[in-house]
């Protein structure tokens, strides 16, 4: 049984924000993959390193929503 963890519980409504907040967010979600970038586990096969993909993931995910809401709002 696969358990997926939700590492954004407290993230924002991206349908909710205007186009100056949904740039903001990006940026923020930009920096926050850029850290998890620079703490990458050397070991591919770790539990550490499964945790960091997912967070890596989920961050991504994220960002690809703003962009994508931000072309939905001409931006």
């Amino acid at each position: 049984m696969e358990i997926i963890i939700d590492f954004t519980p407290d993230r924002p409504d991206i349908e909710d924000m205007c186009p100056e907040a949904l740039r903001r967010y990006r940026q923020e979600i930009e920096e926050q993959i850029a850290d998890l970038d620079e703490r990458e586990p050397e070991d591919m096969d770790s539990e550490a390193y499964d945790a960091w993909a997912d967070r890596h993931e989920a961050l991504e995910d994220i960002r690809d929503e703003i962009k994508e809401r931000l072309e939905e709002l001409g931006e």
